[in-house]
Order: structure tokens, then sequence, then C-alpha cells
């Protein structure tokens, strides 16, 4: 969904993408939007976030290539390429996984297009859904940037707004009635 919702609407007006991802997990929107890529000629530069990352063993079991039938040797290198380092994924798609909190990393001003918001939700990680995270990520997003996440609870929409985004609730994916798309003015 987060291609749909975000992906897909940035590749319309842009030649070039920065994306954001907070909580780089299995890598499967890393892996997604790495196609989208591929299939379109549009250059990715995609960064994320990761405090705790998954264990080599548990991403060798991962079959998302197998059935998205397609990938396979970018998801591996997504996967084994080195935190902290960008890596050249392929010449559309290049990637840095960095191996923190987003609490603690430090963002550039007005440098992304898009951010996926992939955190657990704030009954899980309640420090993750506040003004302050909201604002940081406002800040690093380029005007027009769009920050789409699952979560749509109204004190996250809150936030989100006293941020300065434009928040709409959008449908969500199958099992999710809704989330979010907001856009930095």
């Amino acid at each position: 969904m987060f291609i749909e919702a975000g992906l897909k609407h940035a590749l319309n007006d842009h030649s070039a993408l920065s994306v954001f991802e907070v909580g780089f997990g299995t890598g499967l929107n890393a892996l997604l939007t790495y196609l989208e890529s591929e299939r379109t000629g549009i250059k990715i530069d995609y960064t994320s976030v990761e405090a705790f990352p998954l264990e080599e063993a548990i991403c060798r079991e991962l079959n998302y290539a197998a059935e998205i039938g397609a990938g396979k040797q970018a998801f591996e290198l997504l996967h084994s390429s080195s935190w902290e380092t960008q890596t050249t994924i392929s010449e559309n798609f290049s990637l840095l996984k960095l191996k923190t909190s987003l609490l603690d990393v430090v963002l550039k001003d007005d440098l992304y297009d898009l951010v996926y918001f992939d955190a657990f939700g704030p009954q899980v990680q309640p420090e993750m859904w506040t003004d302050e995270v909201f604002s940081k990520l406002a800040g690093a997003m380029k005007k027009g940037g769009v920050l789409v996440t699952y979560c749509a609870k109204g004190e996250v929409r809150r936030a989100m707004k006293r941020a300065g985004l434009v928040v709409e609730k959008i449908p969500g994916p199958p099992g999710k009635r809704e989330m979010v798309w907001a856009v930095k003015g």
C-alpha cells in the first residue's frame, strides 16, 4: 500500500526521488520500491533507519521475491549490504541503511520526496508518534513531499497537522480500513 499511496503518486511528479523509510524491517518496502525504479527507470535514493535489524537467518527465510515473482538477487543485496554505507543496488536504485532509531538520527532539511512511516503503532512505540517526531520528519521533507503510514488514529493525525503537514485519510490495505497520506505544504 505504501507503493500505491506514496510511491506511484510521487513518480508522477519526479524524474528522481529521495525516499526515507522509518523501519526497514523485512525489506519489503525497499524491494517493492526497487522494482518500481526498475520498471519506470526513475532513479531512487532510498534511506532507511532500523534500530533492531532482523537476524540474517530470518532474512534468508523470507520468500518475498518468489511471491512477487521478481527481485530475488536485489532482495538478497538489500539485506546483505552493509549498514551505514551507501550501496548501489542497480543503476536506478541506491540504498543507505542506518542502524539507529529515528529518535537518534540527524536528518537534513528538505531532502526527502517521500517518507514511509512503518513504525509499530502508538500502543507499541508511543515515543515514535509524537509532535517532535513528526516535526523532525516534516523538516526533512521537501515542499510537496508525502508521508504515508498505516496508522490513522486521531491523535497521530493531529500531531502531523501540528508539524505542518496537510493530512488526509485514504483507504487502507486489505484488513485495514484506512491509512494516512500527509503532504508538506
